[in-house]
């Protein structure tokens, strides 16, 4: 447990002294009762659970003193929390390796189950958008709560030659953020010339000077609490933007991106319209985008580690682990620990302490 002001905590030094005090009044208190003919009477007529009961009333005050001492030094600690996150985008891989069957009874199949069991799970007022993406990136379902919709548009993937992670990346964050200034048309236009443009080269100022990505300030990672990207891919980026670099752009506007690794790492080999090609699971790349956006990585190698990735995600996105103030719940303690000291008090001996 951390503390914002731990100078506060110096003041419990004060409660050792306050136990002195007590002690001093009882001895006192004892002192002044042998004035009775008999001492043995005061005894008898007290009893021994009495002797007890009026410990019971100071020794709460103490604890909700202490409890009001520690609440003053603004402790922060490390609890669970409902999530804030209120928008995510599932971007998926429809490029052709997702038709390898190292992933039963395929990649892409997989992928689909996977996702709408993921959506059966989520709370039904976190908003799910979904971008598809091989050559080229394109949302396929706008942000919505509607999971019906949301079940269909999935449904309708169809496999495309090229995998564009970063792509898929950007539309994602464009779709989170709208209002980032993010031009996917410049995006597009950029990758379409060369294997491995950068971000830097395919988000280019607009002719009609609207403002671009370029145009912010950076955010921590893991900054921005109303929304995250799931990122489903066997990882070979073959054409588009780096993927490292849309991950850093994510990062720089605080949102997480989750992968997915779906496949084996040996991988298979496919064909399709007379070419064939080795498809392996990229896995340091996905590792990668996850550290660079605070996320987390995880490995999908067969249909059902894929679905219990999904549930894992469901329930870190409903609930999330957060360092937070717990100064009220501290001084909430104190108040009652002080009520229920007082109401002793009164109904045992009809005084306050």
């Amino acid at each position: 447990m951390n503390f914002l002001w731990p100078q506060f905590l110096w003041l419990l030094l004060a409660l050792p002294l306050l136990v002195v005090v007590y002690v001093w009044l009882l001895r006192r208190k004892k002192k002044l009762a042998l004035r009775y003919a008999s001492l043995s009477i005061v005894k008898e007529a007290m009893g021994a659970g009495q002797s007890l009961k009026r410990h019971i009333p100071p020794l709460l005050f103490l604890l909700a003193l202490a409890a009001m001492l520690v609440a003053a030094a603004r402790p922060m600690a490390v609890v669970i929390l409902p999530s804030e996150h209120e928008t995510v985008i599932l971007a998926m891989d429809v490029s052709g390796s997702m038709r390898a069957t190292d992933v039963l009874p395929n990649r892409l199949v997989a992928a689909q189950n996977a996702a709408k069991a993921f959506l059966a799970d989520l709370p039904r007022h976190v908003r799910v958008g979904v971008v598809a993406f091989a050559g080229t990136a394109a949302v396929v379902q706008r942000p919505t709560l509607n999971r019906e919709d949301l079940t269909a548009a999935i449904d309708k993937f169809q496999l495309q030659r090229g995998t564009a992670i970063g792509n898929g990346i950007v539309v994602a964050l464009s779709e989170l953020l709208p209002n980032a200034g993010i031009d996917l048309e410049a995006m597009e236009n950029g990758a379409g010339r060369e294997r491995g443009v950068s971000l830097d080269q395919a988000l280019q100022e607009p002719k009609d000077g609207k403002k671009t990505a370029k145009d912010f300030t950076p955010v921590a990672p893991g900054s921005y609490a109303s929304g995250a990207i799931i990122l489903l891919t066997d990882g070979q980026r073959t054409t588009g933007v780096e993927s490292l670099d849309a991950a850093k752009a994510a990062a720089e506007r605080g949102v997480r991106v989750y992968t997915v690794g779906v496949g084996t790492v040996e991988g298979e080999t496919i064909g399709f319209e007379g070419w064939s090609m080795r498809v392996k699971l990229d896995e340091d790349t996905l590792k990668d985008i996850a550290r660079t956006t605070q996320a987390d990585y995880f490995y999908a190698g067969t249909a059902g580690d894929l679905k219990k990735v999904y549930q894992t995600l469901s329930a870190r996105l409903t609930v999330e682990k957060k360092e937070t103030e717990i100064s009220a719940l501290l001084a909430l303690a104190a108040a009652a620990l002080a009520l229920v000291s007082a109401s002793l008090s009164l109904l045992w001996f009809n005084r306050i302490l």
